[in-house]
């Protein structure tokens, strides 16, 4: 996407790559110098991986470090949102809800803060992860992590309306056309991608959920080897509607820049009209918005 002259009066947004381990102070650390660095280069908006505030072990591990919402945690994520005076996306955080008495299992919550450090929306991950791909080992999220009762409509940020989703999702279009049919201009899944479904599918999901949404879609992203269990791809990024990867960090943790041109969407969505001419009496409930 060609960038025009009056891009600076384009919203800016951050997207941070990190490699979480299961040392919450240091991962703490390592996220606020990046967010810190993107309010430095006039960022409004910073997103952070799924699992941004610690990857575990195992499952024993994953619940004894979890935390609710109200936290020690997520209350140094809201003064740093107040410091740096920007909006951040945190990616996936691991939140013990209300039923945690009773079911000792926790939620896969992606929380929107606003620059007041404000909770402005959270979503809990709906797909659960529970798959064995060969070379990558097993992963089976439903020991630790209750899937979430719904989505949540798009919000309003300085960058644009977001729909919040978190890294599995993205195998599900029917998520991704909810969002858009409801409002979303940008569409964000961070993730923790492992070293074989990266390579393969990582790009191709992300430009795919871009080009039949019509959105922007901004992918933060786990990297490098979290402890002996567990590594992740990277390969963080920002696709434009039309499918053009417009930012990509590089190897290890680190940040890219976009700029989000809501005008260039609007054009797009003009010119190439597809959310006019779906069927959803064909489809069932495939193509519904929320409601």
């Amino acid at each position: 996407m060609a960038i025009s002259i009056s891009s600076w009066e384009q919203p800016l947004v951050a997207v941070c790559q990190v490699t979480s381990t299961p040392d919450k102070q240091q991962n703490f650390k390592t996220c606020a110098e990046l967010v810190r660095e993107a309010a430095r280069l006039g960022a409004c908006l910073a997103f952070l991986p799924e699992a941004f505030d610690f990857i575990a072990r195992d499952p024993a591990e994953t619940l004894r470090l979890s935390e609710p919402l109200g936290g020690n945690l997520l209350g140094e994520y809201t003064q740093l949102a107040r410091e740096c005076g920007l909006w951040l996306s945190l990616g996936g955080f691991h939140e013990r809800g209300q039923d945690w008495e009773q079911t000792q299992k926790i939620y896969n919550c992606h929380v929107l803060l606003n620059s007041k450090g404000s909770i402005v929306a959270t979503y809990r991950k709906t797909h659960l992860c529970d798959v064995e791909i060969p070379g990558q080992g097993p992963m089976h999220e439903s020991n630790s992590t209750i899937p979430g009762p719904g989505l949540e409509s798009p919000v309003s940020t300085p960058a644009g309306k977001i729909g919040l989703a978190i890294c599995y999702d993205i195998r599900f279009p029917e998520l991704s056309l909810a969002l858009a049919q409801a409002g979303a201009e940008i569409l964000t899944y961070p993730s923790a991608f492992g070293s074989v479904t990266g390579p393969a599918h990582w790009e191709v999901l992300l430009r795919a959920r871009a080009i039949e949404t019509q959105c922007y879609v901004v992918a933060a992203a786990q990297c490098g080897r979290h402890h002996e269990k567990r590594a992740s791809y990277g390969h963080s990024m920002v696709v434009d509607p039309w499918g053009t990867v417009v930012a990509r960090c590089s190897e290890g943790p680190g940040l890219c820049l976009a700029r989000i041109d809501l005008n260039y969407l609007r054009q797009l969505r003009q010119h190439l009209p597809v959310f006019q001419h779906r069927r959803p009496d064909l489809y069932g409930n495939l193509g519904h918005p929320l409601s």
